[in-house]
């Protein structure tokens, strides 16, 4: 069993930074690929980011490639999402998930086995 709770959203100006963080409890965080996706109003959950067990392949969503960066640190059980040039756009409740059954970083959200409560990132113009 995984728990994890995501922090750190909250209100910005567009151009903005945020750092988000997720902590997971549990002794399969270190085996488990990891993975961050958001949900806006009125529109499906979507993939944002994945980060595989050791941190060494990372994948991202078009939409925020360049600006985003995903990392992990193993010995603190800690995922982070740094979002840079934060546009209105990207506002939406934040997720993070955790995929213990697999050693390679998914964009498929079906191979995630559990999630935060998730965190609101709100963008103003």
């Amino acid at each position: 069993q995984v728990q994890l709770v995501e922090s750190g959203g909250g209100l910005v100006q567009a151009g903005d930074s945020l750092r988000l963080s997720c902590a997971a409890s549990g002794r399969t965080f270190s085996s488990s690929a990891m993975g961050w996706f958001r949900q806006a109003p009125g529109k499906e959950r979507e993939f944002i980011a994945t980060i595989s067990p050791s941190g060494s392949t990372t994948y991202y969503a078009t939409s925020v490639e360049g600006r985003f960066t995903i990392s992990r640190d193993n010995a603190e059980n800690k995922m982070y999402l740094q979002m840079n040039g934060l546009k209105p756009e990207d506002t939406a409740v934040y997720y993070c998930a955790a995929a213990p059954r697999t050693w390679r970083a998914t964009t498929i959200a079906s191979t995630y086995d559990y999630w935060g409560q998730g965190t609101q990132v709100t963008v103003s113009s």
